[in-house]
C-alpha cells in the first residue's frame, strides 16, 4: 500500500510528501498494532472490549423490537400484532442470507488479518459489498411476487394477512439496505471497530423509536408505519457506515478495483456463512410450522402469544448474540495466528457470561410473566396465553447460552460441517418432530413443551462433541 503510495506522489513538494507519508505510515502503523492486540492483549479485556459493545448495541436492537411490538399491540391491536408474528419466517430468511455473507466474510477477515493477509482481507470487504447488494435485490424481487402465497403458507389466516402484507411490503422494498446495513456491522467488529459497529445499531435503535412515535403514534400509519421506521433508520445508518469505510486512512477502506467478485473469496464466504445460513433458514422453517400448529391448536392470539414469547427470548437471547459477535473477532484471529490457548481462554469465557445472564433472564421470566406480557397488550386473553407461554418456553432456557456459543465457536475456527450439524439438531432434528408430537398428547401446552425439550436436547449433544474437539487439537492441532 505504502510503494503505491510513493509512486503515485509527485516529487515537486518535498515537504508535503514527508509530512504527509509520515502520517500515512503512522496511521496504518496504528491500525495494524490495534488489530494485533488481538492476538497479545488478555483475553478477558478483549472479550468485554468487543462484547460490551456488541451487548449495548444487541439489547438496544431487542428493547426497539420490544417498543415497535408494544405500539403495534396497544395502539394498532391485538389481531395487528399476531400478524407481525406472522412476519417472523420472513425476517428470519431475510436475515439467513445477509448472515451467508455478512458473518461469513467478517470470519474470514478476521483469519486474514490474524494472518497479516491485509490485502486479502480488502478484497474481502469489497466483494462484501457486490454480494449483498445481489443477493439483497434478489430476494427482494422474488418475494414480492409471490407475498401473498408465502404469508399465507407461513400462517396467515384473513384477518392476519393485511397486516402482515402491509408490514412486509414495506421491509422487502428496503430489503437491499437492510442487508447492507447488517453486513458493514459485522466488517466494522471484524475490522476491529466494535465501538463504530455498536454505534450504528445505537443510532439505527434511537431513530427506529422516534420514527415510530411520527408514523404510528402521531400519523397513525399503523403497522406500515413501523416498518418505514425500520427502513428508514437503517438507511441512515448505512449512510455512515460507508462513510468510515471510505476513509483512505484505514486499515480497511473502500477503493477501486475490490468489487469484482473473486470466485476463491466468494466460496470462503460462503463455505463459513453457510452455517449461520442454515441456521436462520431452519429457524425460519420451524416458525412456520410453529404458527400453523398455535394456529390449530389456539387460533390467531395463539399465533400472538408466541409472537410476545419469542420477543421475551430474543430480548434475553440478544446478550448472548452479543457475546458471540464479541468473541468472533478474538477466536478467529487467534486460531489464524495458532494461539490456541487464548482462542479456548475465550471460548470459556464467553460461555461462563452467556450461562450468567441467561439465568438472569430466566428467573424474572419464571417470576414475573403477566408484568411481561403486559407490556404487549391489554387484551386479557392474549395477556394470559402469552403468560403461559413464556413460562412454559423458558423453562430450560439458561442452557441455551452454552450451545449457542460453542456453535458460533465451530463456525469461527471454520469448522462448518460441525457448525452446520450443530445448528440444525436444536430445531429440526429436534424441535420439528417433538413440536408435531407434543400436541398430540398435552394439545396447546405441547407445542410449548416442544421448545424447552429442544432446548435441553441440543446441549446434550453439544457438550460431547466440544469435549471431543478439545481432545483432538490439543493432540494433532489444527
Amino acid at each position: 500500500m505504502l510503494q503505491n503510495y510513493k509512486k503515485n506522489i509527485k516529487h515537486s513538494n518535498k515537504f508535503g510528501i514527508s509530512l504527509d507519508l509520515h502520517y500515512l505510515c503512522t496511521h496504518i502503523m496504528d491500525k495494524k498494532q490495534a488489530t494485533l492486540e488481538l492476538g497479545t492483549k488478555p483475553v478477558g479485556q478483549l472479550l468485554m472490549q468487543y462484547a460490551m459493545p456488541a451487548i449495548v448495541a444487541m439489547t438496544a436492537s431487542s428493547l426497539y423490537n420490544i417498543i415497535d411490538r408494544a405500539f403495534i399491540g396497544q395502539i394498532v391491536g391485538p389481531e395487528a400484532i399476531a400478524g407481525l408474528g406472522i412476519t417472523f419466517p420472513f425476517m428470519n430468511l431475510s436475515a439467513a442470507f445477509g448472515a451467508a455473507v455478512g458473518i461469513g466474510a467478517s470470519t474470514c477477515i478476521s483469519v486474514k488479518l490474524g494472518q497479516r493477509d491485509y490485502k486479502t482481507a480488502q478484497y474481502l470487504l469489497g466483494n462484501t459489498v457486490t454480494l449483498n447488494l445481489i443477493v439483497g435485490f434478489l430476494f427482494m424481487v422474488v418475494c414480492l411476487l409471490f407475498l401473498d402465497p408465502i404469508l399465507r403458507f407461513f400462517g396467515a389466516s384473513d384477518v392476519t394477512l393485511p397486516y402482515a402484507r402491509e408490514f412486509m411490503i414495506v421491509i422487502l422494498l428496503g430489503n437491499v439496505i437492510t442487508h447492507m446495513y447488517f453486513g458493514m456491522n459485522a466488517v466494522l467488529r471484524a475490522a476491529g471497530k466494535p465501538r463504530h459497529a455498536m454505534y450504528s445499531v445505537l443510532f439505527t435503535v434511537g431513530m427506529n423509536i422516534l420514527l415510530i412515535l411520527v408514523f404510528v403514534w402521531w400519523l397513525r400509519l399503523g403497522i406500515k408505519g413501523a416498518a418505514l421506521a425500520t427502513v428508514t433508520a437503517q438507511s441512515m445508518a448505512l449512510c455512515w457506515q460507508m462513510w468510515v469505510f471510505s476513509d483512505k486512512k484505514e486499515l480497511l477502506h473502500l477503493r477501486k478495483g475490490i468489487y469484482k467478485l473473486k470466485t476463491d473469496l466468494v466460496k470462503n464466504i460462503i463455505s463459513i456463512g453457510i452455517s449461520p445460513f442454515l441456521m436462520q433458514t431452519t429457524s425460519c422453517v420451524i416458525v412456520i410450522f410453529m404458527n400453523n400448529q398455535f394456529v390449530r391448536y389456539g387460533g390467531d392470539m395463539a399465533v400472538g402469544a408466541y409472537s410476545i414469547a419469542n420477543s421475551v427470548v430474543m430480548v434475553l437471547f440478544m446478550f448472548v448474540m452479543g457475546m458471540n459477535q464479541g468473541m468472533q473477532p478474538i477466536v478467529g484471529y487467534n486460531y489464524g495466528a495458532e494461539k490456541f490457548d487464548r482462542m479456548f481462554r475465550c471460548l470459556w469465557l464467553t460461555i461462563a457470561w452467556a450461562t450468567i445472564i441467561l439465568l438472569v433472564g430466566w428467573a424474572l421470566s419464571m417470576l414475573f410473566p403477566r408484568e411481561i406480557a403486559r407490556v404487549f397488550t391489554t387484551d386479557p386473553t392474549l395477556m394470559e396465553m402469552s403468560a403461559r407461554g413464556i413460562r412454559l418456553n423458558m423453562m430450560v432456557f439458561f442452557v441455551v447460552g452454552s450451545q449457542a456459543v460453542i456453535t458460533n465457536f465451530f463456525q469461527c475456527i471454520g469448522k462448518v460441517k460441525i457448525s452446520i450439524f450443530l445448528s440444525l439438531s436444536r430445531q429440526l432434528i429436534l424441535l420439528l418432530p417433538m413440536a408435531y408430537i407434543f400436541p398430540l398428547f398435552w394439545d396447546l401446552d405441547g407445542v410449548w413443551y416442544s421448545m424447552a425439550a429442544s432446548d435441553f436436547g441440543s446441549f446434550s449433544m453439544t457438550i460431547p462433541l466440544l469435549l471431543w474437539y478439545i481432545r483432538k487439537i490439543n493432540t494433532y492441532g489444527k
